[in-house]
Order: structure tokens, then C-alpha cells, then sequence
């Protein structure tokens, strides 16, 4: 297996990783699933970020070994940072990127929060009615 397969395998996961963690709680039969990821995800950024430091991700570190290898160099911490400084076609700061990456990830949960935990609609079982 080629380690170029390899860095595309794992720039799918995190694209994957990342529009399920923005957008899966849209959908009733996403939800639960949406919840354990947003959780995996919390627990990588804040658990194991007090050993690796803040919105520490497993996937981006093993990306950027394999992308090491490569001969890559100059990496940043973030993978959002690394792909929208790829997409925009310049360095955007990294306070910027993270900003934009904390207030989506908050938003995306607090629309979750809502929907799952404060949105329930009643179901009306048939002796209720009578």
C-alpha cells in the first residue's frame, strides 16, 4: 500500500469526521451516531489534549507522520488549517481557522442539543386518546 493511498485514506476520514461532526445531527437516524462522534471528538480535544495539547486529533497526527514521509514539511497543528489553506490558495492565520472551526463545531452541538433533548415531540399512544 502506498503511503500517497494512505494520506488520501485519511483526508477522507477526516472529511468524514468532519461532516459528521457539522451536519449528521440533521438527520432523525444520524443523530444518535452524530452524538457518540461529537463526544469522540470532545474527548480528543479536551481529554487527550492535556498530553498533546488542545483540539488534539489522532487522525491528524498520524496524517502528518505519513505525510512526513512524503517530504512534507511545515505542517500546521490543524488539518482544517492545512486543507482551507489549500482550498483558499494562501496561509490564512491560524487563530482565524481555529475560530471558525471552534464556533461551527459549538454551533453544530448546540443544534444537536436541541433537537435531540429539547425538541422531542410526544408520541400519543392509542389509550391516551380515549
Amino acid at each position: 500500500m502506498s503511503l500517497q493511498f494512505v494520506d488520501y485514506v485519511f483526508t477522507l476520514a477526516h472529511l468524514l469526521v468532519i461532516g459528521v461532526n457539522l451536519f449528521a445531527w440533521i438527520w432523525p437516524k444520524a443523530r444518535k451516531f452524530h452524538l457518540y462522534i461529537v463526544a469522540i471528538t470532545l474527548f480528543c480535544w479536551l481529554v487527550l489534549g492535556i498530553w498533546y495539547g488542545f483540539g488534539y486529533c489522532p487522525i491528524t497526527d498520524w496524517q502528518w507522520q505519513v505525510k512526513t514521509k512524503l517530504g512534507e514539511t511545515h505542517l500546521p497543528n490543524s488539518f482544517v488549517k492545512y486543507y482551507l489553506d489549500k482550498l483558499a490558495g494562501r496561509d490564512i492565520p491560524d487563530t482565524t481557522v481555529d475560530v471558525i472551526t471552534l464556533v461551527s463545531f459549538l454551533v453544530a452541538i448546540a443544534c444537536a442539543i436541541k433537537i435531540n433533548f429539547f425538541n422531542k415531540k410526544k408520541s400519543i399512544d392509542a389509550h391516551e386518546i380515549f
